[in-house]
């Protein structure tokens, strides 16, 4: 059988090594927790921690502001192992895919001494507020403003469906600065969010899936954030959202291929052990043929996306193909682990079977990181 979990071409000895460390820790340490992170909807501060002690939260941030100056190789290790543990409570993804990265690319030397070695050692847990209630995909429609008063900015407006909202130390704000100006008059902004005057946290939100992870709503009546938290100059915020968007994409998309490859390994293993009609069901021709389908989609998206991961490592991928492996992994995603269900049974079904968790969780991931309906805009604009 063609092996799933094959050495990447983007590998080397070192993400081998980390691979099998970073497995092992989340067998032992995340995998028995898992139910009660879900049941109480956020993952604890201890983990955060114990995570930490490994290297896990910010091993791509240089050593110098506590990472491990590691490239993208190991921020995807770590993806597809959580995904292939079915852990998808803890966003580290989130923390150190994508919020330490802007503090690395336009923060400050003092910026990043006073906040990159607490993300490291889980000291701070990070978020990044993009999303409103009335923005959804469209950054540029962006509500919530900052006015320079004296030495701070003050902030108005809301967010939702913010990842790690409930628990995070330090947010990314993006706030416009500039009300006339569009998407020119966007900026970024670093709250630690406890010592915030006017910062308030809504409701951690139900959702359908990815219980484990806290999604909240925050709220900044007349919140004050000193200047000096800004990220680079004012109104530059929306072009550092588009260099970093693919990050975040490729980042949606490997735990979409990493998903979809772990369904497929316990379906198969169900069909060899599930009876119906005196037979295994992997003796049906129509499971063996369904299996068949699902296997080729797996290692086609595979090829393209380890493609893409291999290009972003070199700093080479562009927007266009990080959305074209968000939208293409995501869709398969969803539509193999579907398969993966009907092949279930009834079981499928059931809360308790990984592949019906696998399937609540998976439907997100088709709209979050820019809805797929805006990927394929960003690939037609390219055409032309």
């Amino acid at each position: 059988m063609y092996n799933l979990r094959a050495r990447r071409p983007w590998e080397n000895e070192d993400t081998v090594i980390f691979r099998d460390a970073v497995r092992r820790f989340i067998a032992v340490e995340a995998v028995p927790r898992d139910e009660a992170w879900r049941k109480q909807k956020f993952v604890d501060r201890d983990f955060w921690y114990q995570a930490a002690a490994l290297g896990l939260l910010c091993p791509s941030v240089a050593e110098e502001y506590g990472g491990a100056s590691g490239t993208f190789a190991l921020e995807a290790v770590i993806g597809e192992e959580l995904a292939y543990a079915g852990i998808s409570s803890f966003a580290q993804s989130v923390h150190g895919g994508i919020v330490a990265p802007y503090i690395s690319h336009y923060g400050t030397h003092e910026q990043k001494k006073r906040w990159l070695p607490k993300m490291s050692s889980g000291e701070f847990i990070g978020a990044i507020a993009m999303t409103e209630p009335g923005g959804g995909s469209d950054l540029q429609a962006i509500r919530t403003t900052a006015v320079r008063d004296g030495d701070d900015y003050v902030i108005n407006g809301a967010k939702t469906f913010i990842t790690n909202g409930q628990t995070a130390d330090l947010v990314i704000i993006a706030a416009k600065t500039d009300q006339t100006l569009g998407a020119k008059g966007i900026t970024l902004i670093v709250a630690e969010v406890d010592k915030s005057p006017g910062f308030r946290r809504g409701r951690n939100l139900e959702k359908i899936g990815l219980h484990g992870s806290d999604t909240a709503e925050l709220f900044f009546d007349n919140m004050r954030v000193p200047l000096k938290n800004r990220l680079g100059d004012e109104g530059q915020g929306f072009v550092q959202m588009m260099r970093q968007l693919p990050q975040e994409r490729i980042n949606i998309a490997l735990i979409a291929q990493a998903t979809m490859e772990r369904a497929i390994e316990i379906t198969i293993a169900y069909a060899q052990e599930r009876t119906a009609f005196k037979q295994s069901l992997i003796e049906f021709q129509n499971s063996r043929f369904k299996l068949a389908e699902c296997l080729t989609t797996a290692r086609v998206t595979r090829a393209f996306l380890d493609q893409c991961i291999a290009r972003h490592i070199r700093g080479e991928l562009d927007a266009v193909d990080a959305s074209m492996a968000k939208f293409w992994c995501t869709d398969k995603q969803c539509q193999v682990i579907d398969e993966c269900v009907q092949l279930h049974g009834g079981y499928g079904f059931m809360a308790e079977y990984p592949i019906a968790r696998m399937y609540v969780d998976a439907r997100v991931q088709r709209i979050y990181g820019g809805a797929n309906e805006i990927m394929k805009e960003i690939i037609a604009r390219s055409i032309s």
